[in-house]
């Protein structure tokens, strides 16, 4: 039978953290690493099915994802630290079922009380971790022992886990600009210069962030790797030349066949994924690329295995799949 409460019983009642009690900046990171540990968890399920889902960037930028910047230097870091944090993680043993169901968020998580921003971790779950936090720093002494080694850079060497950091590249969309032009208008404000693999792909010292510059907001210029740049310059695409895109959004790979095909012929891009379809209309809109034709199905659907071979005669066996995981 229930005890009626005493009219004297003060004792409060659990209740979640109020969010509005939270100072901006702890609000902030509270939800990029919940939208971090979104993003992480695409990423890994698709590794575990050896499947592409795409890239961090093409991840973070899609319209779901409010605090872009934030999300984006989260995951990355985290996947850099991932092997050190999960050998943590299983050294400790200290996550129960219930937190073992939000893995991703954990490794978010762990990645900022050991090596990022503790001071704005709020939350239940990080609550939690922070409980925990001498049984891992303890698992971390461990680690460092096991692997013979004395500082955390050493121990990322162990792993084999690269601190250089890498340049940033920016492919001129030629629908729009030629590549003299825009080194022409970079160079007012940075060091830049133009790959030698990639013609239209231009390279930035690390860190360089151009995810607000006009070019890139008009579509004159898109933020693309140079391994993602590769892979339409590698088919070789020609003006009048008819290529099926089988995995299209979110279309980088898509408008660069468009502009290697200088607008001239037809890109077939499928996508069967409906979350993914507006990411890629929106970027085939962005690129002015109008020789791109939209098709919400499985590339089999419509382009069967005979029209294929037809195809293929055609061309004199000049035909190949643009695969857009980008």
């Amino acid at each position: 039978m229930a005890r009626k409460k005493a009219q004297g019983d003060t004792k409060p009642s659990a209740k979640k953290p109020n969010q509005n009690r939270l100072s901006s900046a702890e609000r902030s990171a509270l939800f990029a690493r919940r939208e971090s540990a979104k993003v992480l968890r695409t990423i890994l399920q698709g590794d575990a099915r050896r499947q592409a889902v795409g890239s961090i960037k093409s991840l973070v930028y899609s319209p779901s994802v409010r605090n872009k910047r934030a999300t984006y230097a989260l995951v990355c870091q985290t996947l850099k630290y991932l092997p050190v944090i999960k050998d943590v993680f299983h050294t400790a043993n200290v996550l129960s079922s219930k937190w073992k169901r939000q893995e991703e968020l954990m490794y978010i998580i762990l990645y900022d009380i050991l090596f990022g921003q503790e001071a704005l971790l709020a939350g239940d779950a990080e609550k939690f971790l922070l409980q925990k936090k001498n049984v891992l720093q303890a698992a971390l002494a461990k680690l460092l022992v096991r692997k013979k080694v004395k500082h955390v850079s050493d121990l990322m060497t162990s792993y084999k886990i690269s601190d250089l950091p890498k340049p940033r590249y920016a492919r001129v969309n030629t629908l729009k600009m030629d590549v003299e032009s825009a080194l022409v208008e970079f160079k007012k404000q940075y060091e830049v210069c133009q790959d030698a693999m990639v013609p239209d792909l231009l390279i930035f010292p690390p860190r360089t962030d151009l995810h607000d510059h006009p070019l890139v907001k008009s579509g004159s210029v898109f933020l693309q790797g140079k391994a993602s740049s590769m892979v339409a310059v590698a088919l070789g695409p020609k003006p009048r030349w008819e290529v099926i895109d089988a995995c299209a959004a979110p279309g980088n790979k898509t408008v660069h066949l468009a502009a290697l095909m200088k607008g001239n012929g037809k890109i077939i891009a499928c996508e069967l994924n409906k979350e993914r379809v507006k990411r890629l209309k929106d970027t085939v809109e962005l690129a002015g690329a109008t020789s791109i034709l939209l098709s919400f199905n499985s590339f089999l659907v419509s382009y069967p295995p005979s029209h294929i071979r037809l195809l293929q005669r055609k061309f004199n066996h000049h035909f190949s799949f643009g695969s857009t995981y980008t």
